[in-house]
This record gives structure tokens, C-alpha cells and sequence, in this order.
């Protein structure tokens, strides 16, 4: 790719960018939310067109005014959300609109037969009559990749492909890649987890604003100088960690039970204290937060807050008690994508900022306003929708609405999934302030180095349980979380 500009109204997404990859090798692109990557990405999978630049594919020059004219030219994107329908089963979504027919009547045998060599080329084993709904995230991943084997995909591009995966589905996942590589295939990496990088990455491109920084084979960066190529600075700590006072205990969970999801969880989070929860997929740690918060309703179990009994038993009760849930899934949960971002602000503070029904427009846009700048968030006017910001900064739009709720309590389910380095750092810096002023702060993530360097004490659960806890969390290890995490013994790391 070679000079590729691309603008929207009031933003220049891609000012002259070069990209080059060769036959079987991991390339890495790497940026903060907003830099190009994805405007680039779409460019390349047909989905967009670009204003200006060129695309070579072994020297000659392609045209690829749409997704079908990408496939054919060998190029295969898989997206974060996965373009998957859940109710056909594997080998239906691999021959989607490339069925193998004859006056109407699908030849499934030989479908069949060439679902399986692929799944066995990839080297995962997966029932091709199995419905796509009840395949785990890593097979589903390994759907699309078929997907792409079997249009003959030359190039495949990958959008944050762990970022729901197990520890040992991304280890599955590097053996995939390696097998992609081996049979000559480009793959284009983009991912904000930086340890990943290392492992799986054989050159570095990086994008800020739009341009192209740099591209570096991988053994010629280290952690911190990959940092500053994105952010354009130099990071004195990745977790920036700042100890407070730590008092009372303010949220209080004794013995919540929900179904098999949720067992017996009791927990404590004190003031000026960030507690990490973490575990493995499935281990219900969403789950505890979604009761915590009124979003499911608990079987059994009390909730305290400074004291006094809470009956929550919906979203609002949690609210007015003074607890926000960051979800884990921002679009769907956090935001009305459809709404401006003003409006998104507004809605969980409405009896504030709209008294006795009224919408007070300066009192909104200067509380509003106040936040942009606070936390940076880039938007281009109040009015921009939610759905085209960048993850980050829908974000830090939704920790902007709940920090004008001024809550006691803020649980933080995935804060950082998604979102670059740069954005990272501010959100970690917002933790450390909410804790000096003496909240509550719940940190729920899968990344463990997070968890060990953000949190002041580590619960871990496994199964719908409370595992075990880390206390001496500077002498603790990602190891020593994993054991629990397994269902293993606890260590002297406590």
C-alpha cells in the first residue's frame, strides 16, 4: 500500500500512508485508537475507498472498489466481531454465499469433505455440523480463518484476534499463525497487547494521526521504544501505580449466588482501594459484577454499602445507591451508539443536569465539556455519534458520564480492552485519583499484568467461586494467579 489518504468530514483519517508485507511473515500494526488502523484495514478489505495511494499485490497494481473484489484478489480480514451467523452451523458460514450447488440443490457431501480438510489444515479438530452458537470464541475465530483458506486468501488480516481468548486458546491461536506463515500466507497483526507482539510479530508498523511513523523489524524495538513511537512520548511506568490510604470497608457482597454462574461470592472493597478480580473466561466474574449492579438479579446474598443494607434488585436501585458498572462490552451495554456523545453523557445524569424535566443545554454542554478536556477524548463536536468514535475514547465517554454521577463505587469490567497504550495510561491515572478520594474501586480484567500492576490486593475466581486472594500483590506472579485461576492450591504469594 503506497500513499493511501483518506478524509471524512472535519478528519483526515490517513495522510500518505506505506504499508508493506511479504509472503509468509506477521507484520504488526500497531497505533493509539484513532491513528489509521482500522480507515487503513478497510481500505485494504474493500469496504472503503481510498482518496488518493495506490495497492500492489505481487508488484501489480488492484482495484478494490468493494469486499467481493478483495476476496478475489486474496484477501482475507477478520474483524474483531466476527461475521458469523450463530444459528447455521460451521460448515453453513464457511460456503455463505459460495455454496457448492447445481440447479439449486447444495452438494453438502463435498462441502463437508472440504470443511474438514481445512479445519485439519488449520489443525483444530471442529464438527462441521456443529451450530456456530455453541462453538467457543476461539473455534469461532478458526471459522473465519477457514473462511478466508477457503477463498484461497493470500493476505489475512487479523483485528485484535485474543482479546476474548484463554491463556491457552492464544497459545493455540500463535501455532495457527505459525501454520499460516509456513504455508506462505501475509498475516497482518493488529493487537494492543504488546507482549503479544513480541511473540508473534517478525516487523513493526506504526501509525499516529493518521501517518506512518515507522516500520522496524521486530528485534530492533524494545517494550518502552514501541511505546513512544505510538504515543509520541516516553512512558515512565506502563501501570503507573499510586498507593492511598486505604480505610473502611465500603461495598460489602456476602455469599451472592446466581445459578451455577455465581457461587457462594463474597467480597469487600474499601475505601481508596482498587481490588482486582480476575480469573478465566467463564469464571463469572461479569456475572458478579451484573449482580453487584442490578443488571441479573441475585438467588440469594446481601450487598452493603458503608453500612447499610442495599436492595438492588434492578440498574437504577445501584445508581441511586451511588454504584456505576463499566461494562465490558461498551457498545452494546455502555452506550446508545446511535446517540451523540452529549446525549450519551447526559442520560445517566439527567435528573441533575435536566431539573423538573428540562433540559438545561449550556449547564449539559459545559459539564460536558469539562470532561473532553479532563480525559482528551477526541470528538469532533458534541453532537458526533458514539458508534464513530474510536474504543478508546467511547471509553472514556462513558467513564465521563459516570464520574458526573459523582458514584462511591466504580467497578471497572475489561476498563482497557481494545484501547491503546496511551488511552491505557490515562485510565489508570483516573483510577489512582477515584481512590485518593477515597472510593471504591472493583478492577475486573483477563489481563494479568494489569491485575498485578494496578491492583492493591487480587481476588481470583474459578468456576463461579472466590479462589483465593492475593494480598502481597507486589510479591505475586502471573503464575501464581493462573494456579488459582485453574482451580490449583493457593501459593505463599497471599
Amino acid at each position: 500500500m503506497q500513499g493511501i489518504q483518506k478524509s471524512f468530514p472535519g478528519v483526515r483519517a490517513l495522510a500518505g500512508v506505506d504499508l508493506e508485507l511479504h509472503a509468509g511473515e506477521v507484520l504488526a500494526l500497531l497505533g493509539e485508537n484513532g491513528a489509521g488502523k482500522s480507515t487503513l484495514i478497510k481500505i485494504l478489505g474493500g469496504a472503503q475507498r481510498p482518496d488518493a495511494g495506490t495497492i500492489l499485490i505481487d508488484g501489480a497494481p488492484v482495484s478494490l472498489p468493494n469486499p467481493t473484489a478483495a476476496q478475489r484478489a486474496g484477501i482475507g480480514i477478520i474483524y474483531q466481531e466476527f461475521n458469523l451467523v450463530p444459528a447455521m452451523t460451521a460448515q453453513e458460514n464457511l460456503f455463505l454465499g459460495h455454496e457448492r450447488a447445481t440447479l439449486g440443490v447444495v452438494h453438502t457431501g463435498p462441502e463437508r469433505r472440504q470443511t474438514e480438510e481445512l479445519f485439519e489444515r488449520i489443525g483444530v479438530p471442529i464438527n462441521p455440523s456443529t451450530l456456530c452458537r455453541d462453538l467457543t470464541v476461539a473455534q469461532q475465530q478458526v471459522v473465519e480463518i477457514a473462511k478466508c483458506l477457503l477463498l484461497d486468501a493470500r493476505i489475512i488480516v487479523m483485528d485484535e484476534p485474543s482479546a476474548t481468548l484463554t491463556p491457552r486458546e492464544v497459545e493455540r491461536l500463535y501455532v495457527i499463525i505459525n501454520e499460516l506463515k509456513a504455508q506462505g500466507i501475509g498475516v497482518i497483526y493488529i493487537s494492543h497487547r504488546l507482549d503479544e507482539i513480541f511473540d508473534m510479530a517478525d516487523r513493526v508498523t506504526v501509525l499516529r494521526d493518521g501517518q506512518h511513523v515507522g516500520t522496524k523489524d521486530i528485534t530492533e524495538l524494545t517494550r518502552d521504544k514501541m511505546i513512544e513511537m505510538m504515543v509520541a512520548r516516553s512512558l515512565d511506568q506502563e501501570f503507573p501505580k499510586k498507593n492511598s490510604p486505604i480505610g473502611q470497608p465500603r461495598l460489602v457482597a456476602k455469599n451472592l449466588t446466581r445459578g451455577s454462574k455465581v457461587q457462594d461470592v463474597s467480597l469487600a472493597v474499601h475505601a481508596g482501594e482498587v481490588l482486582g478480580l480476575t480469573g478465566l473466561v467463564g469464571a463469572g466474574r461479569t456475572e458478579t459484577a451484573r449482580l453487584l449492579f442490578g443488571a441479573d438479579r441475585a438467588e440469594r446474598g446481601t450487598i452493603t454499602l458503608d453500612g447499610r443494607t442495599l436492595q438492588i434488585k434492578t440498574p437504577r436501585d445501584a445508581m441511586r445507591a451511588g454504584i456505576c458498572l463499566l461494562t465490558e462490552d461498551r457498545k452494546s451495554e455502555g452506550l446508545v451508539l446511535g446517540q451523540s456523545v452529549l446525549e450519551n453523557f447526559a442520560l445517566p445524569n439527567m435528573k441533575r443536569l435536566a431539573p423538573f424535566g428540562l433540559i438545561q443545554g449550556r449547564r449539559e454542554n459545559d459539564a460536558f465539556a469539562n470532561y473532553v478536556q479532563s480525559l482528551q477524548i477526541k470528538i469532533s463536536g458534541h453532537s458526533q455519534l458514539a458508534a464513530t468514535l474510536s474504543g478508546g475514547n467511547q471509553q472514556k465517554v462513558v467513564l465521563a458520564k459516570w464520574l458526573e454521577r459523582n458514584a462511591e463505587v466504580i467497578i471497572f469490567d475489561e476498563p482497557t480492552r481494545g484501547i491503546d497504550v496511551g488511552a491505557k495510561y490515562e485510565i489508570y491515572l483516573l483510577m489512582n485519583e477515584l481512590a485518593s478520594k477515597g472510593k471504591a474501586v472493583l478492577m475486573i480484567s483477563s489481563e494479568l499484568p494489569e491485575v498485578l500492576g494496578m491492583s492493591d490486593r487480587i481476588l481470583v475466581m474459578h468456576e463461579g467461586r472466590i479462589r483465593g486472594e492475593i494480598t502481597e500483590v507486589q510479591q505475586a506472579t502471573q503464575e501464581d494467579i493462573l494456579n488459582l485461576a485453574i482451580g490449583g492450591q493457593e501459593t505463599a504469594a497471599r
